[in-house]
């Protein structure tokens, strides 16, 4: 972690980051595309640079960063520098506290209370969830046929997170809820983008929808909380958990209603970001049959039986496989940061006040750090690759003090259902192209086709 350096040298003697010479009407439209967007950016500026659309008392300038040293120093500090954003501030308003959101004092005790539900060996114990979701989708096409990987992602991802964390099938709801997430997530992140708001209290149709949206959502949780609590042996290994922390410093538990918020947003940023992550990972191996056929027999190796947890430390090539298409498709393509006071960023100063965008799209394609950036080779993360690579490289789950909390839910949820996957069909991708778009997670955009064929 970096300490807190304004005793060592005197931050304000530092140059100010350097303004992006792009104009001011492209650069509007380049900050709302969040994650090609910061491509153009970089070229322009530099993998620091300073946007300011106005005078600062009205428009807090934006210092992008997309470079190992520069997030290192925004994410990796200690101090109290740097703290939740506008964004997480119209989240807050929109779906109440959550660990998301929290400023960092009240953040500290709730991630006490819920890290260890998150620890390796407790998420085994709900992680299993995702074979058997990824089993049905194949079980649905027993003659193969045209699919959109998408819409399969979207049913293998609600199934798997709703037996985890709520103990049902989502899909019974799917798509009320994947309307009420699209509904609130666009809401919220085109509020959070807009140099000018309207204010929180003015009644408008959007956000009328939006705040249904949420109440929709509140309800499904508040409903599975109060039903975890009136029957402790429910099959709701996540909600359990959380009913059972409690902060190891105070002894504090967690209320029903903070619990039920967390759970919102597990349900709004857990489902995007898995199914995007699969549908992405099945949708390159549909364009590179080489590595799928490695893929296929790596799971293979391990036997016809439902794949397991345990079965991951012998699935490395197809996590090596995620996680180059967690490099080319961040599920995160930038997080934000508030600067609370002047910091140094790279050999730049930060002024107190400024929104710190960490461009994870833009490091994550950055042709000085990774060769040829767009094209797919799993080998980036052989093991030895990864062993010499600067760890603020590659950053999909984030790092530092507030990385995400669910990452080896994640990691270990994508894993299985890929292996299951691309053991039981072989995929022929149909689209060139990977349509997507950036509310706040990376998410598709309409349907990605593939073939599927049987494997004997």
């Amino acid at each position: 972690m970096i300490e807190d350096m304004t005793t060592a040298f005197d931050v304000g003697a530092l140059p100010l980051v350097p303004k992006n010479p792009l104009p001011i009407s492209q650069l509007l439209k380049l900050v709302r595309r969040l994650d090609t967007g910061q491509e153009v950016i970089r070229d322009a500026g530099g993998p620091i640079t300073r946007i300011q659309f106005g005078p600062k008392q009205l428009m807090p300038p934006i210092v992008a960063v997309m470079s190992p040293d520069a997030i290192r120093d925004v994410l990796g500090r200690s101090d109290a520098s740097s703290d939740r954003c506008v964004i997480h501030d119209e989240v807050r308003n929109m779906a109440g506290d959550s660990l998301f959101v929290l400023p960092n004092e009240q953040w500290r005790p709730r991630k006490r209370a819920l890290q260890p539900v998150f620890t390796k060996h407790n998420v085994k114990k709900f992680g299993g969830h995702m074979s058997r979701a990824a089993q049905h989708f194949v079980d649905r096409w027993p003659k193969g046929g045209e699919v959109d990987l998408d819409a399969e992602c979207r049913k293998i991802a609600m199934q798997s997170l709703g037996r985890s964390v709520l103990g049902v099938d989502l899909n019974e709801r799917a798509d009320t809820i994947a309307n009420c997430m699209h509904v609130a997530s666009s809401y919220t992140a085109d509020r959070a983008l807009r140099p000018v708001r309207a204010p929180r209290w003015m009644p408008t149709p959007a956000r009328h929808r939006a705040r249904n949206a949420v109440a929709a959502m509140r309800g499904i949780t508040d409903e599975m909380v109060r039903a975890s609590r009136s029957d402790p042996m429910r099959d709701a290994p996540l909600v359990q958990a959380l009913l059972d922390a409690t902060d190891p410093q105070t002894g504090r538990p967690i209320s029903d209603h903070d619990i039920s918020n967390d759970l919102l947003i597990f349900m709004l940023a857990g489902h995007d970001t898995t199914a995007t992550a699969l549908t992405y990972s099945l949708w390159i191996l549909g364009h590179h049959p080489d590595i799928q056929e490695r893929v296929a027999a790596e799971a293979a190796a391990i036997g016809d039986r439902e794949l397991t947890p345990d079965d991951v430390p012998r699935l490395g090539y197809t996590v090596q496989v995620l996680h180059e298409s967690l490099r080319l498709c961040p599920p995160a393509a930038g997080v934000a940061r508030l600067a609370t006071r002047d910091i140094a960023v790279n050999g730049y100063r930060v002024e107190a006040g400024s929104l710190v965008a960490v461009g994870l799209y833009a490091l994550h394609h950055d042709p000085a750090l990774w060769p040829n950036p767009k094209e797919f080779d799993p080998d980036r993360f052989s093991p030895e690759n990864v062993k010499t690579r600067d760890r603020w490289q590659f950053l999909p789950f984030l790092g530092g003090g507030r990385p995400c909390i669910g990452e080896h839910f994640a990691r270990l949820e994508t894993t299985l259902a890929l292996a299951t996957i691309v053991r039981a069909m072989r995929l022929h991708s149909i689209d060139r192209g990977f349509a997507c778009e950036v509310p706040f997670t990376t998410v598709a955009k309409g349907p990605i086709r593939a073939r599927v064929d049987v494997r004997s």
